[in-house]
This record gives structure tokens, sequence and C-alpha cells, in this order.
């Protein structure tokens, strides 16, 4: 198929990509648009007009601010996923991109698109969350900071405005000691993830700090897993506290029946992948 008929703007710099935003219509920003051209050509997207944002090289970035490490929005996951930068503070997030999309996919798609695109088997939506990242939107006259967990509302569905660019993903450097975990089960890798659980946590005196865990794949959107985060906090780590919370969270998991599996064996996916990812990130972190 082919999309509806658009208009088509390709500004030169940021504030005149901004202004054109912020007019009425329909638009969508299109970055690398290996989510959304798809999309349009099979007219689930219809936009009326698109800002190409490409010439905007001052969003081209991974860069080290301090206590952050700052990804601008014309970022390729190929870029990210070979940074040094990125390896050092954030393996996970190099690890997860193995399992992300395909190498031409890569090349051109954007990480601050997939978060904008907020598919609900997408993997850095929950790593984002787990990283505790911070989302720069940037509108005519005035800014925003949001955090990644508050970002994602369902599928498809974000917290970002009509006349907002996501500009800038900030995630803080992770403090000492900290460990973590990635699994996923798709029917390939680069395809649809069927289930994908990650998570973070510390090690102090014995006992489990600062768990972060989320999941993807399952629900409507990624999501942190609080209930499970204050099960384990403070709890010394072994195969039955983590079967035990895997459990729980399986059980209150509301996965759709689809073509990649029925509810249950979703949940039985849980129960397998949490508490490797959990004893991946007790084995890193100690």
């Amino acid at each position: 198929m082919k999309p509806s008929a658009f208009s088509y703007e390709c500004p030169n710099d940021l504030q005149a990509a901004l202004a054109l935003l912020a007019s009425d219509g329909d638009t969508r920003i299109l970055a690398g648009g290996q989510s959304l051209v798809p999309m349009m050509n099979y007219r689930l997207a219809q936009p009326e007009r698109l800002i190409d944002i490409n010439r905007l090289s001052e969003l081209d970035y991974i860069r080290d601010d301090g206590g952050v490490i700052a990804i601008g929005a014309l970022a390729r996951h190929a870029a990210i996923k070979s940074s040094d930068l990125i390896k050092e503070h954030f393996p996970i997030v190099a690890e997860a991109y193995d399992w992300i999309a395909h190498a031409a996919v890569r090349n051109r798609g954007t990480l601050c698109g997939n978060l904008c695109h907020a598919d609900a088997a997408s993997e850095m939506p929950a790593i984002m969350q787990i990283l505790e990242a911070e989302l720069v939107l940037l509108k005519v006259g005035t800014s925003r900071v949001i955090a990644a967990q508050d970002f994602f509302l369902g599928t498809y569905e974000t917290a970002i405005a009509a006349d907002e660019i996501l500009t800038e993903v900030r995630i803080p450097k992770p403090a000492a000691g900290t460990g973590w975990g990635f699994e996923e089960v798709a029917m390939r890798r680069g395809d649809y993830a069927w289930c994908t659980v990650v998570a973070t946590l510390r090690i102090s005196d014995g006992k489990i700090a600062a768990p972060r865990i989320a999941m993807a794949g399952v629900n409507d959107c990624a999501a942190r897993l609080r209930d499970a985060e204050a099960a384990l906090t403070e709890q010394t780590p072994g195969a039955s506290l983590f079967d035990a919370v895997a459990d729980t969270v399986a059980d209150a998991a509301t996965p759709a029946e689809s073509s990649a599996g029925s509810a249950a064996y979703k949940r039985d996916l849980i129960r397998a992948l949490l508490p490797r990812v959990l004893n991946d990130a007790v084995t890193r972190a100690t």
C-alpha cells in the first residue's frame, strides 16, 4: 500500500522545526522513520504533515555530561550500540541491541524515535525506565523534563504533546557495584519480543539494594514492576525469593492472547525469565 497524501517539511534548524510543530495540523516528526513509514504505508498512521529533522545535526550526539550520558534525538541505534560511553556505563543497553531489529534498521532508527513510537514489545522503553532516564521535551518558548517511567501511557501512546519534540535522553550513570540482567524470548533475534524482562540492583551487606525491574511485550506498554522491587528490597538474594517474586508477577500479569502465545504461556515466560535476570544482576553486582 501507499501512504495517504501528506505535506513534507525539512527545516534547517531546531527553532524552525518547533515553529512548524506549533502550527495547526496533524504533524509527525520523521527521524529514522523505521516504524513511522511502514505504519503510514499501511495507513495505520495518516499524518497531514511530516517534519523531517535529519538536517538538525546539533541533535546527533552521545556525550558525557558529568553525572549523565546525554543522547540526542538523531543518535542512531547503531551509534549507541557501538558507543564506548554506552558500553562502559550501560552494558545492558549494548546487550539489548543484539535483540533489537536488524542492522539495516539500527543504522537509520533512533532511540528517541523508538521511545516516542512506544511499541509494547519494544525493549528500550523498559530499559530506559530501570536506568531512570529523563526525557527532554521542547516546544516553542519552553521545555520540560519527564521521567521515562511517566512517559509511556499505553500501546503507541506517550505523554508527549502534539507541539513537542523529544530532543534528548539523559541517563544517570549507575552507582558503583550495580549489576544488571536482560532476558528476552522472541521468534528470532530482531523480531518483536514476546516477553522481555530487565533489571538492575546492588548488593549492600549481603542484601538487595535499589532493585529496578521492568517488563515489555506482555502488557499494553513497558512498565516498572514496583511491587516486585519492594518485595526484593533489603532481602537476601536466593532462588526461593526470586521464584516467589516471579510467581507473584506472573499471577498479576494480564497478557492478551495473541499469535505470540497464550496468556498462560506468557505468564510461564515471566516465571522463567525473571529469576534468571535477577540471578544475573546479583552475579554482576558481586
